[in-house]
């Protein structure tokens, strides 16, 4: 008998252990879409007491992503930095610039060219009655300055990623001209190999906590669905529907924008769709920054360029926010009968472009975007009530493009890195 019972229980020990290995070894990508999938219709039968049930399991995944955000954009930017020249840090970063603020307006342009043609908001009315309450716009200057942090654990503690970004930048260019010296040479190459090794453990808990990534999504679409409902998908359906072929539409200019420079679309997608699906799960760029950067490392990128891009995207580049800022506003300017005209609509690219850069990353975000530039142009800021209804359905897709965008840039400027490197070997004389 007691041979019997130990024996079952090894089976049954066999069994877990069997159905642990072929849910790691299975897709992770896979894992991701069956966990949305089910979260959907969990959603949708259970109600808003299972998506209250499953909320802990959802809040653990932000938890754990946000745990690691710290360590890996501060050891992959060092490690990046000291892997390339103070010179190709300048013309990376000139790069970045360029194509965030380019692709930044192009979203706006491509939100309104949408949104135009398909007039979301027409025949609607504007309650009068509503309100919205939006935070104070901190201003560009304001988060300029919020760039240089006055306490090093206070950025740390308070998650302000550019200020973690300027931290590691200042201290790994610092590290990379103590390597080349003389006196301090030997010490600074020790502590160099030191933020290496801590980088790969940092990659190595990370990869532990994808194994989770799955659980957590399916709890916080579950949590969405159940709270969002079909009533309001249904009430404001138009504006989402018009939203996401906006947003489609700039993926495929990001597809005809990376053929030009000859990156892989399919190896690029396999690699990117996890952080995508995340990213739309979570509504959080700065919380699926440790798989984008998981993704740029499998790619194949340059760590001096995506240890670099991927963390300050995360903060400042916003196409998918970019794409709201311009559907909303043809969706408001429809509500109340006054279709916009192509002067105002220069003006929300100009606005829009710099908002987006400029108030990314502070609290309200979305909400601060909108409101400035609905004030600029002259759209009721009443109109934002109705908008915050559909907030999660929206930033769900715009966040994913968000991240999408981010890691196209990291793509396309280390293709361009490569190519000028390959450049300079054939036009460099020869001996």
């Amino acid at each position: 008998m007691r041979r019997n019972t130990v024996s079952a229980k090894q089976g049954g020990e066999g069994a877990v252990k069997a159905l642990w290995q072929a849910y790691t070894k299975s897709s992770l990508i896979l894992r991701v879409t069956i966990a949305l999938v089910l979260g959907v219709v969990v959603g949708l039968v259970g109600g808003q007491d299972v998506a209250d049930w499953l909320a802990p399991f959802g809040d653990l995944l932000l938890r754990l992503l946000k745990f690691l955000i710290v360590p890996i954009v501060l050891f992959t930017l060092m490690v990046g930095i000291n892997q390339a020249s103070a010179g190709s840090m300048g013309r990376v970063g000139r790069k970045v610039f360029v194509y965030y603020i380019g692709t930044s307006a192009l979203a706006i342009a491509v939100g309104l060219a949408v949104a135009s043609l398909f007039s979301p908001g027409s025949g609607m009315t504007l309650d009068s009655s509503a309100e919205v309450s939006v935070p104070e716009n901190p201003g560009i200057a304001q988060v300029l300055l919020g760039v240089v942090p006055d306490n090093i654990i206070g950025a740390f503690a308070e998650l302000n990623l550019l200020g973690i970004i300027f931290t590691a930048i200042v201290f790994g260019i610092a590290l990379l001209k103590l390597r080349t010296s003389e006196s301090h040479g030997a010490l600074a190459e020790q502590l160099y190999r030191v933020i290496e090794a801590l980088n790969e453990v940092t990659l190595k808990v990370m990869s532990g906590v994808l194994h989770y990534v799955p659980i957590g999504v399916f709890a916080i679409v579950a949590g969405t669905v159940a709270e969002q409902g079909m009533e309001t998908l249904l009430s404001l359906g138009d504006m989402v529907l018009v939203l996401y072929i906006a947003l489609g539409v700039h993926l495929l200019l990001y597809c005809v924008l990376m053929g030009a420079f000859g990156v892989k679309l399919r190896r690029f997608f396999r690699e990117a769709r996890t952080p995508m699906a995340t990213a739309f799960a979570t509504q959080s760029s700065s919380g699926t920054l440790p798989l984008t950067l998981d993704a740029a490392r499998r790619m194949g990128l340059s760590r001096g360029v995506y240890g670099f891009s991927l963390p300050l995207g995360a903060t400042i580049n916003m196409d998918g926010a970019a794409i709201r800022i311009a559907i909303s506003a043809v969706f408001a300017a429809n509500v109340i009968g006054a279709p916009l005209d192509f002067t105002s609509m220069l003006e929300i690219v100009l606005i829009g472009t710099l908002v987006s850069i400029g108030t990314a990353g502070v609290p309200g975000a979305g909400i601060i975007m909108i409101a400035t530039v609905f004030s600029q142009v002259g759209l009721p800021i009443e109109t934002v009530a109705l908008l915050t209804a559909i907030d999660a359905l929206v930033g769900m897709g715009c966040t994913a493009l968000n991240v999408t965008g981010d890691m196209v840039g990291a793509s396309i400027i280390a293709r361009s890195e490569e190519d000028g490197q390959r450049d300079a070997c054939v036009d460099a004389p020869r001996s």
